[in-house]
């Protein structure tokens, strides 16, 4: 049953991503698609909601064969926070478990680029409730987990969000530094816990 809803929001999903180049029409559609999802009952299968003590974790639930979109679960542990970071895509995210605290900030622009980043606000987003976290031209921000047990959203990207490159960003100073984050497994996480 939970595969079968899985696979019918995946290609749901890829239907949309086909039908169209625009991002905030892809990203509207996919929120609603993911909002179903989540109100369903969806459960994530438990090797994707295993947190990790020293930073927050990807794991792929699907990539595109063509890459045009990834889904993922992200988790991070309680009191865990990201970089202030881009995306270089859109996303949709979901929350699945706990609570995300989101800083948002302004996508510095090349006038704007030498200087502080601009706060745009903050959300808490509890679980059932979805964003659009991301599109190209605004897609700046920091989560934290907040709450008494691990924050787990289930995020939609363009792209293979795994192989992108992405920028983190120094909030004092604007100054900004290339990363890929890659992808996690299962695997990951238990050799993780064994040498702790």
């Amino acid at each position: 049953m939970q595969l079968d809803r899985l696979k019918a929001f995946i290609e749901d999903v890829g239907l949309v991503v086909r039908s169209t180049d625009d991002e905030h029409e892809i990203t509207a559609r996919v929120a609603e698609r993911l909002s179903a999802l989540l109100a369903d009952g969806y459960r994530l299968p438990p090797e994707a909601t295993r947190s990790a003590p020293e930073r927050h974790l990807t794991y792929p639930l699907y990539i595109a064969p063509d890459e045009s979109w990834s889904l993922a679960s992200v988790v991070w542990d309680m009191g865990q926070r990201t970089k202030v970071h881009s995306h270089e895509t859109w996303g949709v995210a979901g929350i699945y478990a706990g609570v995300e605290h989101e800083t948002r900030y302004l996508k510095p622009t090349a006038s704007t680029a030498s200087g502080p980043l601009t706060p745009a606000g903050e959300t808490r987003w509890a679980p059932g409730q979805v964003t659009v976290c991301c599109t190209t031209d605004d897609d700046v921000h920091a989560v934290t987990a907040v709450g008494s047990e691990p924050t787990i959203g289930i995020h939609v990207y363009g792209g293979n969000i795994g192989t992108i490159r992405r920028r983190s960003y120094d909030p004092a100073t604007g100054e900004a530094n290339w990363f890929v984050s890659g992808w996690d497994s299962a695997e990951d996480v238990s050799r993780a816990r064994a040498s702790s």
